[in-house]
């Protein structure tokens, strides 16, 4: 990318039939805080970070960390609210951006009153539409623990190849080696039918 990412007008919010995808602001930490006290138990079964529940003082200076990152463009992260309820229903993000390329890694967790409802595929989905025509990527992956069997159907679901099996690579919540699964796509062609807009 020969301009300065700085520079970059983002377009947000990114709208799905269910959700309303923004960047994260100031003020979003209570909703950030109430979603991983739900969800506790099955994040930090796969999240490295989720070792500890934060306190609601934690969550809002992670979330200005998050809006501060947004404007330096370092980290895209994406706070997904259920457009029916209003609610903080899926976490996500753009992340290892690499702008001279430009490639992207979606990563994203699911609310546990929303699991199995097809949320997390319709975030990713939107996202990586958006990362290949707003951002103008030339690649777009998902990285996952192998056991992570919800995860991997995501990408699975999606078209997403699976590229690479990176043995003994990183650390489980608790502490134990585990394998790294990597799927990309190259493009959004044949992507599942979804209505977006940004």
């Amino acid at each position: 990318m020969s301009r300065s990412p700085l520079l970059l007008d983002i377009p947000v919010p990114i709208c799905t039939p269910r959700l309303e995808l923004r960047e994260p602001r100031p003020g979003d930490g209570a909703a950030l805080n109430a979603a991983i006290h739900d969800s506790f138990d099955a994040i930090s079964r796969w999240l490295p970070w989720a070792h500890t529940r934060p306190s609601p003082d934690e969550s809002e200076e992670y979330i200005r960390r998050c809006a501060a990152e947004w404007i330096l463009r370092q980290e895209l992260r994406i706070l997904g609210f259920e457009r029916r309820t209003g609610k903080l229903a899926v976490n996500s993000g753009l992340h290892r951006i690499q702008w001279d390329v430009p490639s992207f890694e979606i990563g994203y967790w699911v609310r546990t009153e929303f699991a199995g409802q097809g949320l997390v595929s319709e975030t990713v989905n939107a996202l990586t539409r958006f990362a290949f025509s707003a951002l103008h990527a030339k690649r777009v992956e998902i990285r996952c623990d192998p056991h992570n069997r919800r995860s991997v159907a995501v990408c699975t679901r999606l078209g997403f190849d699976r590229e690479a099996l990176l043995r003994r690579d990183s650390l489980t919540p608790d502490g134990r080696v585990r394998d790294t699964l990597v799927f990309a796509r190259l493009s959004a062609d044949d992507l599942p039918a979804l209505a977006v807009t940004w």
